[in-house]
């Protein structure tokens, strides 16, 4: 039985572009990295109503080519502000991917960008993540 995503795992060829990128989108350090000192292989960063983890692995390691073109699946965030986080997303150098799109007429809404290392970030508005939120509170 799947229970929920443990780790999403993104690669780039700079990892310290990559960390630095990151500390800035989040707000936070990476609480784990690899090696300690040094230019890192292997970062991971925990953020969220969950703690989700994200990775963030050297590129040489990965099992496709990365930078040429976006790639990966595309994993969607919830956001409560989807205009503004795409608008930071953006500002941060990521390009889009898909611009805001409503799913229907219940009010999901998603859109993606590519981060400068090639990965795809999808964010979306989620009703149904924040009613799974609010009954975990009672």
């Amino acid at each position: 039985m799947m229970r929920g995503f443990a780790t999403v795992s993104f690669y780039a060829a700079d990892m310290s572009a990559a960390k630095a990128w990151y500390t800035e989108l989040l707000g936070i350090e990476p609480y784990f990295a690899r090696p300690e000192v040094g230019d890192p292989a292997y970062l991971e960063f925990r953020f969220g109503d969950y703690q989700c983890e994200l990775g963030i692995i050297d590129a040489k390691w990965a099992p496709h080519s990365v930078g040429e073109k976006p790639a990966g699946a595309i994993v969607y965030w919830h956001v409560d502000d989807l205009e503004g986080m795409v608008e930071r997303l953006l500002e941060l150098g990521a390009t889009q991917n898909e611009p805001i799109t409503a799913r229907g007429d219940t009010g999901f809404r998603t859109a993606s960008v590519v981060d400068p290392f090639g990965n795809i970030i999808g964010v979306m508005y989620n009703p149904h993540y924040l009613e799974i939120l609010d009954s975990l509170k009672n």
